[in-house]
């Protein structure tokens, strides 16, 4: 990627983002159309059959208000990572989504945990602490609106809720977080300018004194007079009064 434009719009932006709201509410839409209950198909810790969850259960959900209140931020999100993190998106995505479903299927509790949740909670973390990791003013710029818009949530990884599964919240945060360390020099990172002299540089000395430049007038005024400039540099109060 070139250093000079680090952040480019690519088709992925919105692509991305919109195949996988597609996908959750395409998902919901066959349970109501065809009676379908898909619950079971989520996480469950620490049971083989449970395993297939680590990747269906993103794409699955309890309700309309529970695919409400994940269609905005898994949109915002993931088009947020694929624009200024688009060299590691993918595999922040997809080993993101193993490793919180692995991880959820470790310390959860024995229930079917279902939901991106999870997936959002990945992409929060890894957007925050990259801009902290990287101190790229454009990033932490970004990581201060993730926490604006997202930064109440951080309380559901904590078991304040029963209905909530805070242990897929809280796999996804871990992850997020593991990601955004082990990606920090690789993507956009901090952008070191150099000094270059210009042409108007040369008008100063290294004291900061102005230097008038050579005026070129008429030939007439070549042959018959001379202009001359000085250069008064004070330095110290007697000088100034001379």
């Amino acid at each position: 990627m070139d250093k000079k434009t680090p952040f480019t719009y690519h088709a992925s932006v919105l692509v991305v983002p919109t195949l996988f709201v597609f996908s959750i509410w395409f998902v919901y839409w066959l349970e109501i159309k065809f009676e379908f209950n898909f619950n079971r198909l989520g996480i469950y810790p620490r049971s083989l059959q449970g395993l297939k969850g680590i990747f269906l259960s993103p794409f699955i959900h309890s309700g309309p208000q529970h695919l409400f209140n994940n269609t905005t931020p898994l949109f915002v999100l993931t088009a947020s990572l694929f624009y200024f993190y688009r060299r590691i998106a993918f595999p922040v995505l997809f080993f993101g989504l193993i490793l919180t479903g692995l991880t959820t299927w470790l310390i959860a509790r024995p229930a079917f945990h279902i939901g991106a949740s999870g997936i959002i909670y990945l992409l929060i973390s890894f957007i925050f602490f990259s801009g902290i990791f990287r101190k790229y003013y454009r990033l932490v710029a970004l990581s201060l609106i993730i926490v604006f818009l997202y930064g109440s949530t951080i309380w559901y990884i904590f078991p304040v809720k029963e209905s909530i599964s805070w242990e897929g919240h809280l796999s996804g945060f871990l992850v997020g977080l593991l990601f955004a360390y082990i990606f920090r020099k690789t993507g956009p990172q901090k952008q070191n300018y150099e000094y270059r002299e210009t042409e108007f540089d040369t008008f100063f000395d290294e004291d900061g004194n102005f230097i008038p430049p050579e005026i070129e007038g008429s030939e007439h005024e070549k042959d018959t007079t001379t202009t001359t400039y000085s250069k008064i540099v004070f330095t110290s109060e007697e000088d100034k009064n001379l």
